[in-house]
């Protein structure tokens, strides 16, 4: 039986249930203080019902062996992407990782040797950075330039970043922190870049279903073009959607069979297999979990929504200097507060966020906000931050 709380909050996102004291990284990190951790990107609410019932299921099944996808897990990814996007997957291009960061790790030792370069731009999702570096290989960021309220590829500055050392570039679609979508004409153009300079690209497309602007669909890179896709890695997970992280299920999508044997090379001995309770929420997820994410959707749209008054009305000094059209994150620009550690202040008034600087940011500009919460979180922090702000060294006098 699915708990009560479970049977009573089913769509309804105002509920969610108590984290303090679990094991959730995002709560755990302010244990014993009085700070809501608006940080790191997880959910508060309960997964989809689908999910849960088909956890459920599989528990009392009672045998928790090594698993491999059944047809049916295979099925529902590629009905979703055949759905959703239009997107014809052959099954044969399913690679199954514990992880979208296990993937970008990787892709870098795959297709770049110690010493070469993977383009990327900035700022970013910080193992974008990170993942290169870990094996030896460069990380070489190209800024985002604001250009008329959203942010833009400086295409000029990145075609000054390609060096004969550049083997790859790491795309981020939707973007995150900027909640940006992408749209076909500026993926083509990338797209054409890497094959005019034979680079391998590796499309991070894990928050492709919280797309919040209708009018923008999301574009899977891969699906351009038989050329694009010929050179592009894929990476896909149910776990930001549907509130499943902690299940680490995720998978590569890599069309051309070449390409996919090295990924595959680079992955012996050292990446784990994926559980049978990650399959079960996969399939549960993409099979059957459309209806809740789009209420998800329309909550989220609503909070985003929220967020934007309240920062225009309440916060001044804050800025949103884009459309949040994709993703539950807003980046905003704190510089005008004056702060040497922005993240600090903030604590200190009860909010946790992310630091800019761990994306690649310049320090002290930028935080980047987590709002899959319910409202009344959001309400209670605004009220915490506007009493940051108005206690901030750029506020005064």
């Amino acid at each position: 039986m699915i708990s009560s709380l479970f049977r009573m909050s089913t769509f309804n996102f105002d509920l969610a249930p108590e984290r303090r004291g679990t094991d959730s990284q995002k709560w755990q990190k302010y244990a014993g203080r009085d700070v809501l951790p608006l940080w790191v990107a997880d959910m508060d609410f309960p997964s989809a019902p689908p999910i849960l019932s088909a956890l459920q299921a599989r528990v009392d099944h009672g045998v928790f062996g090594y698993a491999r996808p059944t047809p049916a897990t295979v099925e529902a990814v590629v009905g979703a992407m055949q759905a959703r996007y239009g997107w014809a997957v052959d099954p044969s291009w399913i690679v199954w990782l514990p992880g979208l960061v296990v993937g970008l790790n990787v892709t870098a030792q795959a297709f770049a040797a110690p010493g070469e370069e993977i383009l990327t731009l900035l700022p970013v999702y910080p193992p974008f950075m990170s993942a290169p570096r870990n094996s030896g290989r460069v990380s070489t960021g190209v800024p985002f330039v604001l250009r008329e309220g959203a942010w833009a590829i400086d295409w000029e500055a990145l075609e000054r970043a390609v060096t004969p050392r550049t083997r790859m570039f790491f795309l981020c679609n939707p973007h995150n922190p900027l909640s940006r979508v992408w749209r076909r004409e500026e993926l083509a153009r990338l797209a054409e870049f890497c094959v005019r300079h034979d680079l391998v690209l590796c499309s991070d497309e894990i928050h492709c279903d919280l797309i919040l602007d209708p009018a923008l669909p999301h574009v899977p890179t891969a699906a351009l073009s038989p050329e694009i896709a010929a050179r592009t890695i894929t990476l896909m997970a149910p776990s930001k959607t549907y509130n499943v992280p902690g299940l680490g299920t995720s998978l590569a999508i890599i069309p051309e069979a070449g390409l996919r044997s090295r990924f595959l090379r680079a992955t012996a001995g050292i990446v784990a297999e994926v559980t049978c309770l990650g399959f079960t929420a996969c399939e549960a997820a993409y099979r059957d979990g459309e209806p809740w994410r789009q209420e998800l959707l329309a909550y989220l749209r609503g909070n985003r929504d929220y967020l934007l008054e309240s920062v225009a009305r309440e916060l001044p000094g804050v800025r949103v200097e884009a459309p949040v059209e994709a993703t539950y994150l807003l980046w905003m620009n704190v510089a005008e507060l004056g702060l040497e550690n922005p993240v600090a202040h903030f604590e200190r008034h009860g909010v946790g966020l992310s630091d800019g600087a761990a994306f690649g940011a310049a320090r002290g500009i930028y935080l980047r906000l987590n709002f899959g919460c319910p409202r009344a979180t959001l309400v209670e922090a605004m009220r915490r931050m506007k009493a940051a702000v108005a206690a901030a060294p750029g506020r005064k006098g």
